[in-house]
């Protein structure tokens, strides 16, 4: 059994079975892929994909099995490089990210910012996507660290840590009935159609929740993933939004009106996770302590020895976290 063939049954499931893309992604050929894979069948005496003719269909049960283990040693084979190269290019490397619209665009330029000055040599790259293209990133080790604040229960199999509450806050136009009033209700809200997030996006399900609780059905008329389309469409009519209060800019969008709604709708928390037995580089501590300055090394290296999602909740009950 080699590493080669573990890794490429792993990229085959990465691409969806596709073993021509895989091929491609590897700088090898398709041959040569499915050789090996064929040759890794031999000698454990199972099929780890189901076939029809050529093509491959499925994960077998065994194969399940086998590839979960195979990202497993991968995975720690990538934190053996990574201790080596701790102690022979500390300050050299790559850091992938995976997140939303709204934490790339409002929450993170002046975290990367003072990265990329501190450490010219670190490699950084974003991607954004929407919760399961985000946590699907960070467990295929496409991304390091995956930044959400949605859908939980999608993140399990990370080690999430909070990093601060956010808000929400009504968008009007200035001509608007709502402009000129300094507080609002969920009644008011509810009389006018809605542009906000996606429902699975960014905090979308806390809004539904209000509404649930007041027993009223909100009137919602366009979704986007991204609160500057959101903005964007309430300047053409489209709708009042409600979005995080950090996507509005007081001097770029001057020509709306925004109005705080923190007390109808619970704030949310944003998270910074990445995949259990991870080997964080100096510059990783460092990133995850700039955007979550309660976040220091002794913090994280507590939170990767529990097992317990509670004992994780429990380590950071007592702590405040910011509110943005």
């Amino acid at each position: 059994m080699k590493l080669q063939q573990l890794k490429y049954i792993v990229e085959v499931v990465n691409h969806d079975l596709n073993v021509s893309s895989t091929a491609e992604s590897l700088f090898t050929s398709q041959p040569g892929v499915s050789k090996q894979i064929r040759a890794l069948e031999d000698e454990l005496g199972v099929q780890v994909f189901g076939r029809s003719g050529k093509h491959l269909t499925k994960l077998t049960p065994a194969g399940e099995k086998i590839v979960d283990i195979a990202r497993d040693i991968l995975s720690r084979v990538d934190g053996i490089k990574s201790v080596a190269s701790e102690y022979t290019t500390p300050d050299k490397g790559k850091l992938n990210i995976a997140t939303t619209h709204t934490q790339a665009r409002y929450a993170l330029p002046s975290v990367i910012s003072q990265f990329v000055k501190r450490y010219p040599n670190v490699s950084l790259h974003m991607h954004q996507g929407a919760p399961s293209q985000i946590v699907d990133f960070v467990q295929k080790g496409k991304s390091d660290f995956a930044i959400a604040t949605e859908a939980s229960h999608l993140y399990e199999d990370l080690i999430m840590l909070p990093c601060y509450h956010w808000t929400r806050s009504l968008i009007v136009r200035r001509d608007h009935p709502l402009a000129s009033r300094s507080s609002i209700t969920i009644h008011d809200i509810a009389r006018f159609p809605l542009v906000t997030y996606v429902f699975g996006f960014t905090g979308r399900s806390c809004l539904d929740i209000a509404f649930d609780r007041a027993k009223l059905k909100p009137n919602i008329v366009f979704t986007a993933t991204d609160a500057d389309v959101i903005k964007t469409y309430v300047r053409l009519g489209v709708g009042i939004g409600v979005m995080a209060s950090m996507a509005y800019d007081k001097a770029l969008d001057s020509d709306l009106v925004a109005i705080d709604a923190s007390h109808i709708f619970d704030a949310s928390t944003t998270r910074i996770g990445f995949r259990r037995g991870t080997v964080l580089r100096t510059y990783m501590y460092d990133f995850i302590e700039s955007f979550a300055p309660h976040l220091d090394r002794n913090t994280i290296d507590r939170a990767m020895q529990l097992k317990d999602p509670l004992e994780l909740e429990n380590l950071f009950s007592q702590v405040e976290l910011p509110i943005r």
